[in-house]
């Protein structure tokens, strides 16, 4: 895969998940180990990530923090005997270049991306939202076959998608394909929270995306809407009217989304990860049990 960089949105303010977000970023609640951005960079250096820019807010330092090297705490860990504990920052030490970069006016997921603008120029490349993870434990390797299909296809936008009750259709940007849906499908358009009755598909958009770099064209062009924010959905609609060829990937039940962006999807997120940890996840199975016994 050439596409080596990828922009990941960070700057929501995460009011759903208030009071937690209150002084916290949401993308750093810990989801079982991790917080829910360590999930991201893993899940995008395992697809050959290796340049990644946040677009940060106010109140998202803790983010730049986390993956800075602490020598200060390195030493400490190293000199007082805790090699186990060391290994856990082992994260801090790949390879990949991090940049950082303000959306200084809340104006929508369309404007954030458009703030990387600078550092992308006129190259392929991919984007990541902040609160969302594909599969357990960062093992997803779809921002790489979405890659590799953007460059085969020769595409203007591939953008993953999961399957959703009809019911929840009204909730997110749904794909209307082209033709037969199989795993991969040409997309013909993004049609943004239908009532039920009227989706195309129950195909919702999953949190990545590759785009070429003629969606920032579109971006710039594209008015507010509701609320005064730029939608990134509007610009890809654009950009497929216009003629530009799009691609859509069905994520696999093997690798669900996990979006932390309620507290219900938080929740069931953390006990998921939390269960699937090797340690720790026997025990708290048999506390859960025992919990569910006496009702």
């Amino acid at each position: 895969m050439s596409i080596d960089i990828a922009v990941v949105p960070v700057a929501g303010h995460g009011t759903r998940l208030l009071p937690a977000t209150k002084s916290q970023p949401k993308e750093m609640l810990p989801v079982g180990r991790k917080p829910v951005v360590q999930y991201v960079v893993e899940e995008l250096a395992h697809s050959g990530i290796r340049r990644l820019l946040f677009i940060t807010g106010a109140s998202k330092t803790s983010i730049e923090n986390h993956f800075d090297i602490d020598d200060r705490l390195i030493t400490y860990l190293r000199e007082s005997g805790r090699e186990e504990e060391l290994a856990q920052l082992d994260f801090e030490r790949r390879d990949i270049e991090y940049f950082y970069t303000r959306q200084r006016r809340q104006l929508g997921l369309g404007h954030a991306v458009l703030c990387a603008r600078s550092l992308v120029g006129q190259q392929p490349f991919v984007v990541a939202l902040g609160d969302s993870i594909i599969g357990i434990n960062a093992k997803s390797d779809i921002v790489q076959r979405m890659a590799d299909e953007f460059e085969r296809s020769k595409a203007d936008l591939v953008v993953a998608f999961e399957e959703v009750p009809p019911s929840d259709v009204v909730r997110y940007g749904i794909a209307k394909p082209r033709g037969a849906v199989s795993d991969i499908f040409e997309l013909e358009d993004v049609v943004e929270k239908p009532a039920a009755n009227e989706a195309p598909s129950t195909l919702a958009v999953a949190a990545r995306y590759v785009f070429s770099p003629a969606i920032f064209d579109e971006l710039v062009e594209t008015k507010p809407g509701k609320g005064g924010e730029i939608q990134l959905t509007d610009a890809m609609r654009s950009l497929l009217k216009k003629g530009g060829k799009g691609i859509g990937f069905r994520l696999p039940a093997t690798e669900p989304r996990f979006d932390i962006g309620n507290y219900e999807s938080y929740y069931q997120s953390f006990v998921e990860f939390a269960l699937a940890d090797p340690d720790y996840g026997p025990g708290l199975k048999a506390h859960l049990q025992k919990l569910l016994a006496n009702g």
